[in-house]
């Protein structure tokens, strides 16, 4: 058995003339928390909104949980019970009560008896610390209560996934910090694969076991943060994850991989495994760089 839940083959998407996914090329495993994020505009919500069908790609293929995604509305209904989504907007139903907005799914999508589903909604209230608000109805809510209601809605399904699209940009930065944490709690809790769209590189680094950052419509580069905050492949990704200095420089010398490089009249040393030119950028880290006293 494949532990692949997602995978995404040459996926591409246009909005008209617009491409906004360029041969997406994805692999999930399964209990995998994985960060998307990049500028506005990159393609990353969309990347997410195609996995479940709530956009329609128009080239490659999807496949969920062994269920490739095409134009049948089973295959559809399928993936999208298997796969929770919790929106930027919290989307809640405003005539309808905390716990009745978490009920909906389970009667509707899995046919669970009214009572039965009510029980299951309250346990997952209780897991995003939100059952003494079950009675009340959304507009009486704070904005985080409301975001952790959108995910026990979320993982009332059970669901073998978790997509997160910007969940906590409506948040003020003091809160945002708090249900992030909560967030990261209860996905080591849940132990469900997940997939969390944001363009706060904080919130990348803090959540995720894998980092996929995008730009332009396509993956700059993916791994694990350290290695991303490490080794950028380019000067984009430098930039994004983390502070960063880039400084332009000069290759004096070459011997294998080792090379002598100049900047600014400083002379350095550094090793690559890739083939570099003549100028190179240089990334420096504020960690890296120690002031010391001349004598």
């Amino acid at each position: 058995m494949s532990d692949k839940i997602i995978e995404m083959v040459d996926v591409s998407k246009w909005f008209d003339d617009f491409q906004v996914l360029k041969n997406i090329n994805l692999e999930v495993l399964l209990k995998q928390k994985i960060v998307v994020c990049g500028p506005s505009g990159s393609g990353k919500s969309t990347l997410i909104r195609c996995i479940n069908r709530l956009e329609e790609h128009q080239k490659g293929k999807i496949v969920v949980d062994g269920i490739e995604l095409s134009e049948s509305t089973k295959n559809i209904e399928k993936i999208r019970a298997e796969v929770g989504m919790v929106f930027q907007q919290f989307n809640l139903f405003p005539h309808l009560s905390i716990v009745d907005n978490c009920t909906l799914a389970p009667i509707w999508v899995k046919k669970m008896p009214k009572k039965h589903a009510e029980e299951f909604a309250l346990k997952e209230l209780e897991k995003v610390k939100i059952l003494d608000q079950a009675k009340k109805f959304p507009g009486q809510l704070s904005g985080g209560q409301q975001q952790r209601v959108a995910v026990a809605r979320a993982i009332v399904l059970e669901p073998k996934a978790l997509l997160f699209d910007e969940p906590l940009s409506n948040l003020d930065a003091k809160l945002r910090r708090q249900v992030r944490e909560d967030i990261r709690e209860l996905q080591q809790e849940l132990d469900v694969t997940t997939i969390y769209v944001t363009h706060d590189q904080e919130e990348a680094l803090a959540i995720s076991d894998k980092v996929i950052v995008m730009n332009n419509a396509v993956i700059a580069q993916e791994g694990r943060p350290k290695d991303l905050y490490n080794n950028p492949k380019t000067t984009f990704v430098a930039n994004f994850i983390g502070d960063a200095n880039i400084i332009k420089a000069r290759i004096e010398t070459r011997n294998e991989n080792n090379y002598d490089i100049n900047f600014g009249g400083i002379q350095m040393k550094i090793s690559s495994n890739i083939d570099l030119k003549d100028s190179v950028s240089i990334a420096l880290r504020p960690e890296t760089i120690e002031i010391i006293k001349e004598k």
